[in-house]
């Protein structure tokens, strides 16, 4: 497949473009990712995922990142740029999903960008535009009180209006229900009305195949991972299916370790069912820093190899809500995530080699502590989250987003690190 051009991916946080990742060596890509734009080069791979921490920062921060990383890809080859955000559309009325769109609409020319954050493996279906999340619409689901994005509005026509000053457009499940022809007409009238975005419905994985057959030839496209999996696909004339077991890098073997600092409840319950040696650390210790990290180094100096360990912040049950919202409001969650990075390499230093990290922020501060540039994909433990094989020195890593996984996930993840 490298006689074609690669195919560009840029997403928003680390477990978005890890899931992404998965997603398209799942249809027969030699998949590469890199951590930050600087990272990118030309290696002989048929998609090039750039994985940014941009979810939440400021939208112009955001444009720029993105801006940087599509250039970056366009200079190792891709002619096509997709961009990946989280099948939950987490954002706020300022963005980021709409200025990225806009930034990147804006770099390739493209006449408009079709949002599909469509993932009806994962229960996230999108009808007349209003998204789903399993039978509940996604402002009564539990991203209602996400504490970072909380999501109230189902409707993503007009959530994305309120991030864009560009029209945005539907189409419509009738239309995709029609086929390939009907949706690429409607999105020629669309464009000819002046929109310059359009939310496309899904409710079936063939709904997404039929999306992206209509904008195969499109420089431009966004949505969630498995769309962007169809979309190379598509891009490309169709892939095989499914990666021969060679083509996946091979987990090095090693002491594994587990870091939480999700609060969401499918982590609370993965760390409930895990039966190995969990250190928990109060809020206060994560918050400075230095006392969490000898707690945790003395733990790890008893149980290093004999079987995995869990570390995890213990913030209670009972501020599970109104704590977490506050933590982020007066920084605390900020300090966390640099002493979860401090950790991650120091479980690296002390000879952990498999490290399954859990929750979307944690992860992307864990990527840059370890300093890691580019990887590739491994075997897959569940839907959207791979173990990856850092391209420098014998280092496998999950990263894990918070609501992924069913309660055995710690352990799948290690069975699957030695299938």
């Amino acid at each position: 497949m490298t006689a074609h051009p690669p195919v560009g991916f840029i997403a928003d946080d680390i477990t978005g473009a890890t899931d992404l990742a998965s997603a398209v060596a799942g249809r027969g890509f030699d998949t590469r990712l890199f951590f930050g734009d600087t990272a990118v080069h030309a290696d002989g791979g048929d998609a090039l995922v750039v994985a940014l921490k941009i979810r939440s920062v400021p939208a112009e921060e955001a444009r720029r990142a993105a801006a940087a990383a599509a250039e970056a890809l366009q200079g190792a080859g891709a002619v096509q740029l997709f961009s990946k955000y989280c099948s939950t559309f987490d954002s706020t009325p300022e963005g980021n999903i709409g200025p990225i769109a806009d930034a990147l609409i804006d770099l390739t020319g493209a006449r408009l960008a079709v949002h599909c954050p469509a993932y009806p493996a994962n229960g996230r279906t999108v009808y007349l535009g209003h998204l789903f999340v399993g039978d509940q619409l996604l402002g009564e689901s539990s991203m209602r009180e996400h504490p970072l994005n909380p999501m109230r509005d189902s409707l993503l026509t007009r959530v994305l209006a309120a991030q864009t000053a560009r029209e945005v457009a539907l189409v419509p499940l009738p239309v995709i229900d029609d086929g390939v022809a009907a949706v690429s007409e409607r999105l020629v009238e669309i464009a000819a009305d002046g929109a310059r975005h359009a939310i496309a419905d899904a409710v079936r994985d063939g709904d997404l195949e039929t999306v992206a057959q209509a904008v195969a030839a499109e420089p431009l496209a966004a949505g969630g991972a498995a769309f962007g999996a169809a979309f190379a696909a598509a891009a490309r004339g169709g892939a095989n299916e499914g990666v021969p077991g060679s083509a996946r890098a091979k987990v090095p073997a090693g002491p594994a370790a587990i870091l939480v600092g999700s609060l969401s409840r499918a982590t609370r319950a993965q760390v409930a069912t895990f039966d190995g040696p969990v250190l928990r650390l109060a809020v206060e210790e994560m918050a400075a820093g230095d006392a969490a990290l000898g707690r945790m180094a003395a733990f790890v100096g008893e149980k290093l190899g004999d079987e995995p360990m869990l570390i995890t912040t213990d913030f209670g049950e009972s501020r599970t809500r109104g704590g977490v919202a506050g933590a982020v409001q007066d920084g605390v969650a900020r300090r966390i995530e640099r002493t979860m990075g401090r950790m991650g390499a120091e479980l690296e230093r002390l000879g952990v080699r498999r490290l399954i990290v859990a929750g979307g922020e944690t992860s992307g501060a864990v990527a840059d502590a370890l300093g890691l540039k580019a990887a590739r994909i491994g075997p897959d433990i569940s839907v959207g989250v791979p173990w990856m094989v850092a391209a420098d020195r014998p280092l496998a890593v999950a990263f894990k987003s918070g609501n992924f996984g069913s309660p055995t996930f710690f352990d799948d993840a290690l069975e699957a690190a030695d299938a």
